[in-house]
């Protein structure tokens, strides 16, 4: 392995971290802003990453955001969906992703050179032999 290959690599991994974690951002972008509202919607709570179970013995805050401040104890269960519908997408794009480029890599690779037709056994050339013999009276 030469140091042209290992810079080739280098580039090659470097790339892939800044495009992954672009894609993160969308991903994470369309599950928070488009999905969890609509889901949320559908099912009458209100965008489902704000929703959580409040486990403090003070009355429920109205907000996510003021339970944390509260410092009592909850469970951000909507945040937990989010974050795992993020990941189902994310796994479910480098899958593809992945699976795509293998199959480009099979369809690229050389095919080994046809072989010329090696000579035929002694038994078949003396079929051959005695077939056009009779052929020829």
């Amino acid at each position: 392995m030469g140091k042209c290959s290992l810079k080739g690599n280098v580039v090659d991994m470097a790339v892939g971290i800044i495009m992954g974690g672009a894609f993160g951002k969308i991903v994470s972008s369309l599950v928070n802003d488009v999905m969890m509202p609509l889901l949320g919607a559908l099912g009458g709570v209100g965008s489902f990453g704000d929703q959580f179970l409040w486990l403090g013995a003070d009355p429920k805050p109205a907000t996510l955001a003021a339970a944390k401040a509260t410092g009592q104890p909850y469970l951000a269960w909507g945040a937990f969906l989010q974050t795992t519908i993020d990941f189902l997408i994310v796994a479910a794009a480098i899958f593809l992703l992945i699976k795509g480029i293998n199959q480009a890599r099979s369809l690229m690779a050389e095919k080994p050179a046809p072989t010329p037709d090696a000579p035929p056994p002694e038994d078949i050339r003396l079929l051959r032999e005695i077939r056009d013999a009779l052929l020829q009276r």
